[in-house]
C-alpha cells in the first residue's frame, strides 16, 4: 500500500504583497519512495509549491493559506521550518547561497554540530555522506576552489547528513554543463534508489532530467495544477508545447515525421520506441534533402591572437587562444564549467588583461582600450544578474546606460520601452527589481545592454532559467539583431540552443580551442564531446538507432524544419 508523504487538498497561497493568489485549489497526492519532476513555465508558480512543502511558505515568504497542505501527515502551519527542514532537505538552485561553512566538511557537518552529535559520530557521517556525493577527497578544500558540480554535490552533502526523508531540487541542472549534468541526474538517481527518499525535482530542461526514470510528471501554470501523468503519457500529449515548455528533441522529429506516438510505445524509452514503422517514417521525412547553409565569409569583427591568461601565480586560464569572428556571425562558445569561456568574455570586454597575445576590432588594436573605449562596441550580460544590477527600478535600470551617455529623454524612453516590450518585461517596468525572480532579472540585464545596441553582444547563458517561451523570445529576438548586423557570442551549456541558433560552435577545453566548426559536426564528435565534458544530443542518438547513415544531414534537416514550425508554421 502506497503511504502519502506530501497532500495538498483545496490549498492555495498568496503572498502578503500580491492582489492576487499565486497558487489556486492545489489537490496533490506524492508517495512515500516516489521520483517526481515539477515543471512550468516561469512565474506559473512552482517555485511557490515547492517552497510550500519545504516551509519557506509561510515561514519566510509571508502571505495568506487556504486549504490544507500536510507533510508526513502533520500540517505545515503548525510545524515550523525548523520542524520541516528535519523532513525535507532542499538543494537550491544557486548553491553558494546555502554554504555556511569555509571547507566542505566543515559545511557538511554543520546542522551536525548544531545536534550535538558527537564528534566520532560526526565525522563517521561526513565522511559517509562524501562518499556518496564523490567529495571524499575534498573534504578540507575551500567551498570556493570546487566546479559548480562540485559545489552542488557538497549542497546535497549537507542536506542528506540530516537523513531526511524527502529530497527537493531547485533547478539543479541550472548551472552544469551537459556532461556535468548528466553525472548529476545519475547521482540523483543513485541516492533515490539506495535510500528510497521522497524526490521531487523542480526543472525546466525536461529531457535532461528524463534520461533518467521519473514517476510522475506534474506541471505547474497559472497557478493550478494543470498536468499529473507518467513520462510517457505527457511525451505522447502536447501538454508539454501546451505549456510553453521544451518537448525532448528526439520527440519532436518523431512528431515532424507523422509517428504517432502513444503512451504504450514507451516514448521515454528510445530504444524500445524506434519499431521498424517508426524507422520508415524517420526515413520518408528525412529523405526530401537537407537545405545548404551558406558558407560565404564576411570581413572579421573580431580578431583574437595567441591570447594567454592567468591569474595571480595560479594555473594557466587560456593558452595561446585564436580565432576570428565574422561580422554578422552568431557564435556559441561551449565547454565544461572551469574551461575558461567566462574568463575569455572577460578579456574581450576589458574587465582582464591578457598577459600575451592581441585583440582586434574591426582590424583595430584595442588590447589597451579602457573600458569605456570598449563599451562603445561591445556589450556584455553576465551569467549572474545580482552582479549587473545597480538601480532599484526596472526603467532605471535599462535606461542607466542610455542616461550616462547624454541619449535625449525622447529617445531613452522610445528604445528603453521597445526593449523591455521584447523582452517581455514592459508590464513591470515600475516595478522595483528586488521583487522579480531570477529569471527576470536575467531579462533585465539582457535589456540593458540590448538597448544600448553595441556591434558586438556577450551573452553568458543568456537562457538559463528561462521558460521555453521566454527562451524562445530572447532568442529570436538574438536573431533579429543578428539578422541587422549585430554580431553575438553566446556562452552556453545548451546544446539546443547551440544548434537551433548558432550555426558555428567554438569549444574550450583545458584553456585551449579545442574545436571551432559548424555545431552539427561538433556534437557529433565522440573525441571532442569527451573531452569538452558535452554530450550527443537525442537527435544523434535517433539517427544512430534509426540506421541513418547522414547523421549530421540529419540533425540540420531537423534544425530547418524546426525554424520552419516556428517562423511559419508549416
Amino acid at each position: 500500500m502506497k503511504v502519502p508523504v506530501i497532500e495538498f487538498k483545496n490549498f492555495g497561497f498568496k503572498y502578503k504583497s500580491q492582489a492576487e493568489p499565486t497558487l489556486t485549489d492545489i489537490n496533490l497526492t506524492i508517495y512515500e519512495g516516489e521520483k517526481i519532476l515539477i515543471a512550468g513555465p516561469s512565474g506559473s508558480g512552482k517555485s511557490t509549491l515547492a517552497h510550500c512543502i519545504n516551509g519557506l511558505v509561510p515561514f519566510s515568504y509571508k502571505g495568506k493559506i487556504t486549504g490544507e497542505l500536510k507533510v508526513k501527515g502533520k500540517d505545515t502551519k503548525e510545524q515550523g521550518i525548523f520542524a520541516l527542514s528535519k523532513i525535507v532537505g532542499t538543494v537550491l538552485q544557486d548553491a553558494d547561497g546555502q554554504f555556511i561553512g569555509l571547507t566542505v566538511g566543515e559545511d557538511m557537518a554543520f546542522s551536525l554540530e548544531n545536534d550535538c552529535i558527537n564528534q566520532k559520530e560526526m565525522k563517521e557521517r561526513v565522511f559517509e555522506i562524501a562518499k556518496i556525493v564523490a567529495l571524499d577527497g575534498h573534504l578540507n578544500h575551500s567551498l570556493h576552489e570546487l566546479s559548480g558540480g562540485q559545489r552542488q554535490r557538497a549542497a546535497l552533502g549537507g542536506v542528506l547528513v540530516d537523513q531526511v526523508k524527502i529530497l527537493l531540487f531547485d533547478e539543479p541542472l541550472a548551472n552544469l554543463d551537459p556532461a556535468t549534468g548528466k553525472h548529476a541526474m545519475e547521482l540523483i538517481n543513485r541516492i533515490h534508489e539506495e535510500t528510497n527518499a521522497t524526490v521531487l525535482i523542480v526543472e525546466h530542461r525536461i529531457e535532461d532530467v528524463l534520461d533518467q526514470k521519473i514517476d510522475r510528471i506534474i506541471i505547474v501554470n497559472n497557478g493550478r495544477v494543470v498536468c499529473d501523468m507518467s513520462p510517457d503519457e505527457v511525451l505522447a500529449s502536447n501538454v508539454l508545447e501546451e505549456n510553453n515548455l521544451r518537448e525532448p528533441l528526439y520527440v519532436k522529429a518523431l512528431k515532424y515525421a507523422g509517428y504517432r506516438i502513444t503512451p504504450d510505445s514507451s516514448p521515454t524509452q528510445m530504444e524500445r520506441l524506434l519499431v521498424k514503422s517508426c524507422k520508415e517514417k524517420l526515413f520518408s521525412w528525412f529523405k526530401g534533402g537537407v537545405q545548404q547553409e551558406s558558407n560565404l565569409k564576411k570581413a572579421p569583427v573580431l580578431e583574437l591572437e595567441q591570447i594567454h591568461f592567468q591569474y595571480d601565480d595560479q594555473r594557466k586560464i587560456l593558452q595561446d587562444v585564436s580565432f576570428t569572428i565574422s561580422k554578422g556571425e552568431m557564435v556559441s562558445i561551449v565547454g565544461k564549467n572551469g574551461a575558461g569561456k567566462s574568463t575569455l568574455s572577460k578579456l574581450i570586454c576589458g574587465f582582464e588583461k591578457p598577459d600575451t597575445g592581441r585583440i582586434l576590432v574591426d582590424g583595430r588594436d584595442i588590447t589597451h582600450d579602457t573600458l569605456k573605449e570598449r563599451s562603445l562596441n561591445i556589450g556584455m550580460v553576465l551569467q549572474n544578474p545580482n552582479q549587473m544590477i545597480s538601480k532599484a527600478m526596472i526603467y532605471d535600470e535599462v535606461a542607466l546606460g542610455l542616461l550616462v551617455r547624454g541619449i535625449p529623454d525622447n529617445e531613452i524612453k522610445e528604445r528603453v520601452t521597445h526593449t523591455l516590450n521584447i523582452c517581455g518585461l514592459l508590464p513591470f517596468r515600475n516595478w522595483p527589481v528586488s521583487a522579480l525572480s531570477y529569471g527576470q532579472k536575467k531579462r533585465v540585464t539582457i535589456a540593458s545592454i540590448l538597448v544600448l545596441q553595441p556591434d558586438i553582444i556577450i551573452l553568458d547563458e543568456p537562457t538559463a532559467g528561462q521558460d521555453y517561451r521566454r527562451y524562445t523570445e530572447i532568442m529570436d529576438f538574438l536573431v533579429k539583431l543578428n539578422g541587422l548586423g549585430v554580431t553575438i557570442l553566446i556562452i552556453t551549456h545548451d546544446m539546443h540552443l547551440m544548434l537551433e541558433y548558432t550555426p558555428r560552435a567554438i569549444v574550450i577545453a583545458n584553456g585551449r580551442v579545442l574545436a571551432d566548426d559548424r555545431a552539427t559536426k561538433i556534437l557529433s564528435s565522440r573525441p571532442v564531446l569527451e573531452q569538452a565534458n558535452l554530450k550527443e544530443t537525442s537527435l544523434y542518438e535517433l539517427a544512430k538507432r534509426a540506421g541513418i547513415n547522414e547523421i549530421n544531414d540529419f540533425i540540420n534537416h531537423f534544425i530547418f524544419h524546426e525554424k520552419g514550425e516556428k517562423h511559419f508554421g508549416r
